[in-house]
């Protein structure tokens, strides 16, 4: 063969199999990521934050004995290092499920 780039048609046609294949599994556990939940807590448990695989809070659970009118400000710190970590929760979720699928490779806008 002069200049010309050799015949690829099988191969080809095995790599856009597996290709399909993995996007496919790829969606799957996306899917499934989503409705897992994951659960954080602060303050030894006094705030409890739950969030999904979409990175939303499902539920914010507080002890009443943290609930002080004269130090809101506390209360609130609790809230928001409870929400923090359960949104970091759900993200090392999908990184590491999806890390599982793609072998480590990092694609941007994957999940």
């Amino acid at each position: 063969m002069k200049g010309g780039m050799p015949p690829m048609g099988g191969n080809m046609n095995n790599l856009l199999k597996q290709a399909q294949k993995l996007q496919k599994q790829l969606e799957d556990m996306r899917v499934e990521l989503e409705q897992r939940t994951v659960e954080a807590s602060s303050g030894g448990g006094a705030v409890v934050a739950v969030a999904n695989g979409k990175k939303q809070i499902l539920d914010i659970k507080i002890k009443q004995e943290v609930v002080d009118p004269d130090d809101v400000e506390m209360l609130q710190d609790l809230v928001l290092a409870a929400v923090n970590e359960a949104l970091n929760k759900a993200e090392e979720m999908m990184a590491t499920e999806m890390g599982k699928i793609t072998g480590g490779l990092n694609i941007p806008g994957l999940f």
